[in-house]
Order: structure tokens, then C-alpha cells, then sequence
């Protein structure tokens, strides 16, 4: 379904690139997340038994409203929306290990775009609290330093660390922490803050050299250990809008399949 081929910049940043190998699996996953039904896309991922249940109508509605641009002219909102969701797709496959906040269900949500724990092997301690920026875009490195590098520079200042500390807290609460406060308290913040951006690119970022010039300025903006600090995660269409409409469309038809099967 999403392919992966990794990619690095030394002790800058690694991640990797994706492609998509089934469209139709990935629009189906996607029109399940858009009804609000994230924990069956969890257990198919997973390849966990699980329970394919219709939508109801009001779910559908919803769904509709979350796949369609409301001006066809300025789809923004809703690719980037269905960006955030193939990101957090893509994560699951990539470490399915990792606590995740769930896909936003509204388009332009104002708090981050995602968040990742990665626990030790006692599944008690936070090894690190991944910080997500995704993003849907044309003009991808113009992207990167108007809006994340100045994000996660704030962040590795602390400017948002009441906002951090209430979502790892409420994450490890949904994931049936044994004591998600006392974990919270005990985390070493500046050691255990990671990030990752997700971004589109066109054919001008697809080469080795492009990457590095599309993620320059990343390491200082974030110093520290590569390992795990920085994560790069690129996904290349040369008709970026042109794609997301054929999947939001494709997904469209999965979620109103799923109701008539039902019916």
C-alpha cells in the first residue's frame, strides 16, 4: 500500500520517502478514518481480527464534509487534511510500536499536526515525544522555513510545553499507562523531544541534492543526536492537487460503499 525507501542527509536528519503502491487499499483506509472508525484502520494495519461496521448516515455526512474541498479552487484545507491522515498511516506501518494521537477530524486543527511516544521496553518509561509537522504543498521548502523550521524552533524553547505535557499525558492515559502523570513528570524534555516533518515534493526536491536543500537549516534549528531527533518523511506527485482530488474522490465512493453494503 505505501512504499518506503530510505533516505538521509548524514548526522542532519533520515526518514524516508514513500510511494504508494494500492491506491484503492489506501482510499478505503482513508474513507474509514474519515468516519471516525481510526481503531478498525489500527486493527487492519495490525492484521487483528476486527469487525468492518456500516457508517451511519450522520458519520457518512461527516465524512463527506471532511473529503470535499468546500472551494474546488482552494482545496488546502481538505488535502491537508488528507495529508495528516496518510501521514499517520504511513506512521503506523513504519512503527506500529508507537503511541499515536488519533487523525485530527476537522480540516486547519489548530494544535499538532500529530504526536508519537515512544516507550523503553518496560512500556512504563518515554524514550522520546515525536513532534509532527505535515504538510500538503506546492511550494514545499517555502513551507518548511515560514512555517516548521519557525514551529520547532519554538518548541525546543519551550514555548509550548503546557500544550506538550496535557497531550503526552492524555495519549498515555487513552493507551492504559499505569501512571501517565508520574511518567510525564519523570521525562527528560529536551533529551526526549524528537520531531518529524512530512511533506509533498515535486520533481524539483526528488533527488539527493534536493532533499538536502529542501531540510537545510533542520540540525540547527533542532541540534542534538540524529538518532531519532530528526526525522524527514517525503511523499513526491509532480500534480500534487490533481492527486488529492482522485484520492478524496476515491475514498468518497469507499465510504458510501461501505454504507450500501449495509442497506
Amino acid at each position: 500500500m505505501i512504499k518506503f525507501e530510505p533516505i538521509s542527509n548524514g548526522k542532519f536528519w533520515s526518514g524516508t520517502d514513500w510511494s504508494i503502491t494500492d491506491e484503492d487499499e489506501l482510499a478505503r483506509l482513508i474513507a474509514r478514518v474519515a468516519i471516525g472508525q481510526y481503531r478498525h484502520v489500527l486493527k487492519v494495519l495490525n492484521e487483528t481480527d476486527c469487525i468492518a461496521y456500516a457508517p451511519t448516515r450522520n458519520a457518512l455526512e461527516g465524512a463527506i464534509r471532511a473529503l470535499t474541498a468546500e472551494n474546488v479552487e482552494q482545496p488546502w484545507h481538505r488535502d491537508g487534511w488528507l495529508f495528516q491522515v496518510i501521514s499517520w498511516i504511513a506512521a503506523n506501518i513504519q512503527n506500529p510500536e508507537s503511541l499515536k494521537s488519533p487523525p485530527h477530524m476537522i480540516h486547519a486543527n489548530k494544535g499538532f499536526d500529530g504526536l508519537h511516544i515512544c516507550l523503553d521496553e518496560t512500556d512504563e518509561n518515554v524514550v522520546s515525544v515525536v513532534i509532527c509537522e505535515e504538510k500538503a504543498t506546492d511550494g514545499p521548502r517555502g513551507k518548511i522555513t515560514s512555517q516548521v523550521w519557525p514551529e520547532f524552533k519554538s518548541l525546543e524553547a519551550g514555548s509550548r510545553d503546557n500544550e506538550l505535557v496535557s497531550e503526552t499525558t492524555t495519549l498515555l492515559a487513552q493507551n492504559d499507562h499505569l501512571d501517565p502523570d508520574k511518567a510525564v513528570h519523570e521525562i527528560l524534555w529536551k533529551r526526549a523531544r524528537a520531531y518529524r516533518v512530512s511533506i509533498t515534493i515535486g520533481d524539483k526536491e526528488r533527488s539527493q541534492d534536493g532533499r538536502k536543500a529542501l531540510f537545510k537549516g533542520y540540525k540547527k534549528i533542532t541540534p542534538g543526536d540524529v538518532v531519532g531527533k530528526r526525522r524527514a518523511e517525503t511523499f513526491h506527485q509532480s500534480n500534487l492537487r490533481d492527486w488529492m482530488s482522485r484520492m478524496a474522490n476515491k475514498a468518497l465512493d469507499a465510504a458510501k460503499e461501505m454504507e450500501a453494503e449495509n442497506v
